[in-house]
């Protein structure tokens, strides 16, 4: 794991407060990487749109954790609710959010009404390694892109085993450092991705799968779909340079102008292979 002593956590959750407005229009209602096919992915023009990309790493992975009907889900790290509001809409759950910031908590909210899935989702200001739930509350307990900002992040996922029911599944996606990431050249392309993003540590895939192995889960899906993701900040940087969301950024908070212009900084690291985009998929046994 690479860790860095830069990140507070004030400092994320302002990021997000303020950085909601730029993530809607850079990127629309979910804030997290598209998943492209592999064929798709290598084309110069991806035939499958941002919106359609985002979309499809929501479903693939609601399929991996065999999401179904009436099942109880526990969103950590919602957003603006895009994921939550999908879950509830097209697989018929009902759903938890859980977000740090209260821009986000209240978009969520809202959005959630206007699509009609009002009284099958809440949304809930609150530090995910803080908040409480009941044991075996959840079926699934659910995480696109949070863990990454987490500081205790074994801490959190011995919460998350007692939280999902017997039987349940977790199921993760995640940015992470690669398993050689300690190398002088790599570890200083990780800490930069720290630095800039808010991110307290990066876990490689066997940091992850000690952490849930020791919370009494057992880890039966990874996939590592960097490849098939990486044209997210491509894109993502593009539209940056091509709105001049930098200079814009910088009227509202400094801090969000450095932010836009490191888009580079994540592609790249994925590029060297500093850093990977991972799928995990846990159960908690039944006995």
């Amino acid at each position: 794991m690479i860790e860095t002593t830069s990140v507070a956590q004030r400092a994320i959750r302002s990021h997000y407060d303020l950085a909601t407005p730029f993530y809607r229009l850079l990127w629309g209602p979910h804030i997290h990487h598209g998943l492209w096919s592999e064929e798709d992915a290598a084309r110069r023009v991806p035939q499958v749109s941002p919106r359609a990309a985002q979309e499809q790493l929501t479903d693939t992975l609601a399929e991996l954790a065999e999401i179904n009907r009436g099942q109880r889900v526990l969103d950590i790290g919602c957003g603006m609710g895009g994921s939550s509001i999908r879950l509830a809409r097209h697989y018929g759950c009902h759903v938890t959010g859980v977000t740090l910031s209260g821009v986000q908590r209240r978009w969520a909210a809202a959005s959630a009404m206007l699509q009609g899935v009002g009284r099958a989702v809440e949304f809930q200001r609150a530090d995910a390694e803080a908040v409480r739930f009941d044991d075996a509350a959840f079926d699934v307990v659910w995480s696109i892109e949070c863990t990454e900002h987490l500081f205790d992040k074994a801490a959190f996922f011995q919460q998350v085993g007692r939280w999902v029911k017997p039987g349940g599944r977790v199921a993760i996606c995640a940015w992470l450092a690669a398993c050689d990431a300690e190398l002088p050249v790599k570890r200083q392309q990780v800490e930069a991705v720290c630095d800039a993003f808010l991110c307290p540590s990066l876990g490689s895939f066997d940091d992850y799968r000690t952490w849930m192995t020791d919370a009494g889960l057992i880890v039966e899906i990874e996939h590592d779909w960097t490849s098939r993701v990486s044209r997210t900040w491509e894109l993502c940087d593009q539209r940056v340079r091509r709105l001049g969301l930098p200079w814009l950024a910088g009227f509202i908070d400094p801090a969000q102008r450095e932010f836009l212009r490191h888009f580079g900084t994540l592609l790249r690291a994925y590029r060297s292979g500093a850093m990977q985009y991972g799928c995990l998929v846990a159960r908690r046994p039944r006995a």
